[in-house]
């Protein structure tokens, strides 16, 4: 098993800034790739970006690419999101999840991921 535990949620006005942090523990062996998901209040969950854990490349949705970006830090298990020019839609709970094996075309289907942190709120004010 692996444990995830998503930090850094909170308010920030349009146009700022914030970073999420996942920790993982338990199996992070088996980690071969992890995202993070956003799900807004009435809407389905969203992708938004994702890692290869092994080799670090990164995909990106369309709404976040050149706004956001991920990392990650192999020593401390743990992943990053650094989020600039926020935006008011942006506004979301805030998932990030770890995958034991992904293809590249499926890295933006959350059911591909097989654990799941809880998830931390970000609110952008406009």
């Amino acid at each position: 098993q692996v444990q995830l535990v998503e930090s850094g949620g909170g308010l920030v006005q349009a146009g700022g800034s914030l970073r999420l942090s996942c920790a993982a523990s338990g199996r992070t062996f088996a980690i071969y790739a992890m995202a993070w998901f956003r799900q807004a209040p009435g809407k389905e969950r969203e992708f938004v970006t994702a890692i290869n854990w092994i080799d670090g490349r990164a995909s990106y949705a369309d709404s976040v690419k050149g706004r956001f970006t991920i990392s990650r830090d192999n020593a401390k298990n743990t992943m990053y999101l650094q989020m600039n020019s926020l935006k008011p839609e942006d506004t979301a709970v805030y998932y990030c999840a770890a995958a034991k094996f992904v293809t590249m075309m499926l890295l933006s289907d959350w059911n591909t991921y097989d654990y799941w942190g809880q998830g931390t709120q970000v609110t952008v004010s406009s």
